[in-house]
């Protein structure tokens, strides 16, 4: 006898979430198809497909999490494709989420590491969301400090951690492993390695770019950082274990930025600052909001991008260094600068200037703030000048910025470069930009950065207007010549 197919039960958690939004069916529909075109997709739903979801059909592919997300944004709160009775699916915003506890902060974490480590060509697809950036600096900006992060009620001695349980049994005894696993005691040397990795990868990104060891990164997170935060700590070790895994995290994003994949990058991003969160440090949580920020001004969302600057420093208050104050209000100025704000950008430099001058060499400066000093301001100064066409500033701020800055921050002094490049063409100096350009195209194709290249093609287009000069022929050549 053939057996009937099952019914479709009504979703009934879809059409609470739908009446506590205030959507029609057709509103529904509608705003969900527009999430789509953001992310590339064209999308045809309407009324009927949303009261097919409510009768109990199940959407495919990505569309669960493009309804999650219509609601995330609607409701203010993080919910997921599960919270509307909907099948799980690609996580397209899978890593967005700001969670609500320690525990549940490291679940998300490890799973982008694992699924960057095993897909990284799929997470490098996803679209960076400037609305994806609301909800986790909020949450940040109002959140509390978590009361407990440390895991296990007693240390674990070696004579316990080399016994494993058996179910049924007593603990037996076994000959203890070299590699780490759940539940072992986390020491100070492990916090002092994640430090001393976290530095390495810094130098790298550097000097060679964010594809040169990201993936190596990614790795080290998934197969030490993890297993570390699944651990067994007090509270002391645990804050520190947090904040090293914070900057670890970071630093992934940055490097997934540098090579653009944007969206896998922000998703690091706010890991890295619930992660911060979790270790009880401010400063390095407006950091990461910093790095955001900085994120934002690349991809053209000036507002956002000063937005997530007012929160970082609204969120860490006056206490911070001075240096750290000038970090926040550089960035500030960049935002701005990309709106075309003269005044409000300009406002922002002079604060960062009064600040950076402010600090003294005694001052105990984060390590993670030690980069910026008078050659990253001047960079700040000529990036701004730049954007606002103030071509003779930003051209001496340029200047001086490749003068002070050390060689192993190649990355940064080939960006000055092209900006000296760029404000030498907007004074007409066509033969000096075409031989600073030059010497940018060479370096980047030297390292392993989209940015870098990106730079340079920026460049090129602003030489369009002048492309049958010799000048821009003889440029033209001297990089067909390198590649």
């Amino acid at each position: 006898m053939t057996e009937r197919p099952a019914q479709r039960v009504p979703n009934r958690q879809l059409a609470v979430l739908i009446a506590e939004a205030g959507f029609s069916n057709a509103g529904l529909a509608r705003r969900v198809d527009q999430l789509g075109l953001e992310h590339g997709l064209d999308l045809r739903y309407d009324k009927t497909s949303v009261t097919r979801w409510l009768r109990g059909q199940q959407p495919r592919g990505t569309t669960p999490a493009l309804i999650a997300e219509v609601f995330t944004r609607r409701l203010g709160r993080r919910l997921s494709a599960q919270d509307l009775g909907l099948d799980a699916c690609a996580p397209v915003y899978a890593g967005l989420e700001f969670a609500a506890t320690p525990e549940e902060a490291v679940d998300i974490a490890s799973g982008l590491w694992r699924k960057d480590s095993g897909s990284p060509a799929e997470l490098r697809k996803i679209a960076f969301t400037p609305a994806g950036l609301v909800v986790p600096s909020r949450d940040w900006l109002i959140g509390r400090a978590d009361e407990r992060v440390g895991r296990g009620a007693h240390p674990v001695t070696p004579s316990d951690a080399a016994r494993v349980p058996v179910q049924g049994r007593a603990s037996v005894p076994r000959q203890r492993q070299i590699d780490r696993g759940p539940g072992q005691r986390v020491t100070g040397g492990d916090i002092a390695a994640l430090r001393s990795v976290s530095e390495l990868f810094r130098t790298l990104d550097h000097a060679y770019g964010g594809g040169h060891a990201r993936q190596a990164l990614v790795r080290y997170l998934e197969h030490e950082a993890e297993p570390m935060l699944r651990g067994t700590y007090g509270e002391t070790t645990g804050r520190r274990l947090f904040s090293a895994a914070a900057d670890l995290t970071r630093l992934a994003g940055w490097t997934s930025y540098d090579i653009a994949a944007h969206g896998l990058a922000q998703r690091y991003f706010v890991q890295a600052l619930r992660l911060a969160q979790a270790a009880g440090d401010r400063p390095y949580g407006s950091y990461v909001l910093v790095t955001m920020s900085r994120q934002a001004v690349y991809l053209g969302h000036g507002r956002e991008a000063v937005q997530l600057a007012r929160v970082a420093q609204q969120g860490v208050g006056s206490g911070p260094p001075p240096v750290v104050q000038a970090l926040l209000h550089s960035a500030e100025a960049r935002g701005h600068a990309v709106l075309g704000e003269v005044r409000a950008s300009t406002a922002s430099l002079v604060r960062a200037e009064r600040a950076l001058g402010a600090a003294r060499p005694g001052d105990d400066v984060p390590h993670w703030a030690r980069f910026f000093d008078e050659a990253q301001l001047a960079d700040e100064f000529g990036h701004c000048h730049r954007d606002l066409q103030q071509y003779r500033a930003s051209a001496q701020h340029a200047e001086r910025s490749l003068q002070l800055r050390a060689p192993g921050y190649a990355r940064s002094r080939l960006f000055c470069r092209v900006v000296l490049a760029t404000a030498r063409l907007g004074l007409g100096e066509l033969d000096q930009a075409c031989a600073l350009g030059a010497e940018a195209a060479q370096q980047a194709m030297e390292m392993r950065s989209v940015r870098a290249v990106e730079y340079v093609r920026d460049f090129e287009r602003r030489l369009e207007p002048y492309r049958d000069a010799s000048a821009v022929r003889t440029y033209r050549d001297r990089v067909a010549a390198l590649s």
